[in-house]
């Protein structure tokens, strides 16, 4: 599961390293520059434009695609969409503890996993540097969210070089509005809403993929530089199909809300540049196909 999940976190995910996981991220070499040309779709009429972009959230140094289609589409735009505007990182820490630690009197968390699993599972937190009960006292959503996220500075990921924080850069400096299609709340509440089965199944399937963490996130980023959304699908979405909790409350339900605001958008006139997850626009539940549901034609760029 943390295959298809890992699209469908936001970027809060970015910020679930929690004072006690700090270390120093291994450093990539970096290597020659490699030019990416991730999809891109428009949806347009006479007066008004939305630009889609697919995004990885976090990326190795040296891959270049802020340029050509994309960064066109972006100048063009009067305002930038996310899928969340990040507050400060205090701020951010604070609402993950607050919403991601278990109540008092909960089990620990080793506990509430199968006998068979615990093992696996105390190795995957001591793997990061720390002791085997440093989760425990967190909800099932979160430790795995930690889980998938911790290790992927040891890769060489950085979120510094993902497109969320170079597209709120650039629209900073441009001093184009930048705003968020859900807020960090509403977000961790998303996690939070899940069925306690369904996070613990989240967990532990996290656990089962983590020696996969590396050849998947090549394998998604290279789909992402092709342009491959069908790739992209079939790597992300696939195995959601065996949890139909997951997704619905991750992805199609949002993606439906994000076709809505896009359509109700479309009444005012102007550019907007809107970014979200790659996984959130492939597949047969993309917010492209909720947007023709609502009788709305999303074009890919071609360049």
């Amino acid at each position: 599961m943390i295959r298809q999940l890992r699209p469908a976190l936001s970027a809060i995910a970015l910020c679930l390293s929690l004072p006690a996981c700090a270390q120093q991220p291994a450093k990539a070499p970096a290597r020659a520059a490699n030019d990416a040309d991730p999809a891109l779709w428009v949806v347009k009429d006479a007066d008004a434009t939305v630009y889609l972009f697919g995004t990885i959230h976090v990326l190795k140094p040296g891959l270049t695609w802020f340029d050509e289609a994309v960064k066109t589409a972006f100048d063009r735009s009067d305002e930038v969409k996310l899928e969340i505007v990040m507050p400060d990182p205090a701020t951010m820490q604070g609402l993950v503890m607050t919403t991601g630690v278990a109540p008092a009197g909960t089990p620990p968390l080793t506990q509430r996993l199968p006998e068979g699993k615990r093992a696996a599972f105390a190795k995957a937190v001591t793997d990061l540097g720390l002791p085997a009960n440093a989760l425990d006292r967190f909800k099932p959503w979160l430790a795995a969210t930690q889980l998938s996220v911790a290790p992927l500075s040891k890769l060489g990921y950085d979120s510094a070089n993902g497109p969320e924080e170079v597209i709120a850069t650039a629209a900073k400096r441009a001093g184009k509005p930048l705003t968020g299609l859900e807020t960090p709340e509403q977000q961790l509440g998303f996690f939070g809403s899940l069925s306690d089965k369904a996070q613990l199944d989240f967990l532990e399937s996290t656990v089962e993929e983590l020696p996969k963490l590396d050849s998947q996130m090549a394998s998604m980023v290279e789909d992402w530089a092709k342009g491959d959304p069908d790739a992209l699908a079939r790597e992300m979405n696939d195995e959601l199909k065996s949890s139909p909790e997951v997704a619905k409350v991750l992805l199609v339900d949002r993606n439906a809300r994000w076709a809505t605001w896009i359509r109700q958008r479309m009444a005012k006139p102007g550019t907007v540049f809107v970014a979200v997850g790659a996984g959130h626009l492939a597949g047969p539940d993309s917010v492209q196909a909720q947007l023709a549901k609502l009788g709305v034609k999303a074009e890919r760029v071609k360049y």
